[in-house]
């Protein structure tokens, strides 16, 4: 098989082009900065006569940020330029959202459960799943870990973390 066919074979699995991720970058990276604009000229993006106000730095910025966004945009929407080639195959994409679809989920399960033990679930979960680790190394690691960052967080440095219902059933 030559290297043309192998292309053309790997070009139907591509999830999405490199020119429309610059495209949805360009229009988050707007839509950030126009908001960043926004908010700092609510609170004051201007030259005081004790200096510049506490939005002012962070306003142009975002200016500068909101330029270089809305070029990428017209650069990518209006050259005619042959396609870039695949922003990421599916296979690539996959072992991405391995990874990215656990980390949300703890993300989202910290308000409920705690840092702590959602920590100790995701550290176990990924050793298993990924590193497949047996389980007399997986216990200790995913209970020893968050112990040991609820002793240096919430007893040394005592700076609290978002606990959950095993911690207030504790006392802590």
């Amino acid at each position: 098989m030559s290297h043309e066919a192998g292309s053309a074979e790997g070009a139907n699995e591509y999830t999405v082009s490199i020119r429309t991720m610059d495209v949805i970058v360009a229009v988050l990276f707007m839509a950030t900065a126009a908001l960043v604009m926004w908010d700092s000229h609510r609170i004051g993006s201007g030259w005081s006569p004790t200096g510049p106000e506490a939005g002012y730095f962070p306003f142009y910025v975002a200016l500068i940020m909101f330029i270089a966004s809305a070029i990428t945009l017209v650069k990518s929407l209006f050259t005619k330029a042959p396609e870039l080639g695949t922003f990421v195959e599916r296979t690539q994409l996959k072992s991405v959202l391995r990874v990215f679809i656990p980390s949300a989920i703890y993300v989202c399960a910290i308000p409920f459960i705690g840092i702590y033990v959602a920590s100790a679930i995701y550290i176990g979960f990924f050793m298993v799943y990924l590193g497949k680790y047996k389980a007399w190394i997986v216990l200790p690691v995913s209970i020893g870990v968050p112990l040991f960052l609820f002793v240096m967080f919430e007893i040394w440095f005592l700076v609290p973390l978002p606990k959950g219902p095993l911690e207030n059933f504790l006392g802590y």
